[in-house]
């Protein structure tokens, strides 16, 4: 059974699409979007926003567990996420696209996050420029947190703001309020890129690491 879509990959299945993967010590298996094409493929797609029809303004067991739905817009689940870069190393891709069609993307060489009893915290480094500028490092070693669970280092406004791994407050907001193109410090935004612009389409996506 395959644990993630690198594991997919392997097995000869080279499209895009939905697959069932199994990540390691998860009591269910999961939907994910395998990106099998950007950049070598192999990459299972955690977070995907395209055009607004699900609501990411959501809670904390919601966000460990997933919701929404891998053929559309989605989101895994923290646990999920946990389990797949647990015991591997991985890689983040981030790719990213405005209202106008101009596109960029982030790169990352090494991607975690803890478990729950450490609020999921976020391990990234190793940045490479794809256009789009380095938003996350200002969030390493940050917990997660929702509107009702707030691990962050200040008291930002989670209640208008997405769920997110954030600092005081956010260089990323990738969770964020879909605002169609606004200027919004609470809409889906990387600021290295395009500041407090919200963003149309977004994927993050990770893929065990080659050494």
């Amino acid at each position: 059974m395959p644990q993630d879509c690198a594991a997919v990959y392997e097995q000869g299945f080279k499209a895009n699409g939905v697959y069932t993967i199994y990540p390691a010590g998860s009591t269910s298996p999961q939907y994910a979007y395998c990106d099998m094409e950007t950049d070598g493929g192999k990459w299972t797609v955690f977070q995907r926003r395209m055009d607004g029809t699900v609501n990411f303004f959501r809670g904390w067991d919601q966000y460990k567990n997933g919701f929404g739905h891998a053929t559309g817009e989605y989101w895994l689940g923290l646990e999920a996420i946990h389990l797949l870069t647990a015991k591997t190393k991985h890689e983040l891709r981030v790719d990213l696209e405005d209202f106008e069609g101009n596109k960029a993307f982030a790169k990352y060489s090494s991607f975690s996050i803890c478990n729950e009893l450490d609020g999921y915290r976020l391990t990234v480094s190793g940045f490479q420029n794809g256009g789009a500028g380095d938003s996350l490092a200002y969030h390493n070693e940050q917990k997660f947190s929702t509107f009702d669970r707030d691990l962050s280092k200040a008291n930002c406004p989670l209640g208008t703001m997405g769920p997110f791994w954030h600092n005081a407050c956010y260089y990323a907001n990738l969770n964020g309020v879909y605002t169609w193109g606004q200027h919004s410090v609470h809409g889906a935004n990387w600021r290295g890129w395009k500041e407090f612009k919200s963003l149309k389409a977004i994927s993050m996506k990770i893929r065990p690491r080659v050494d």
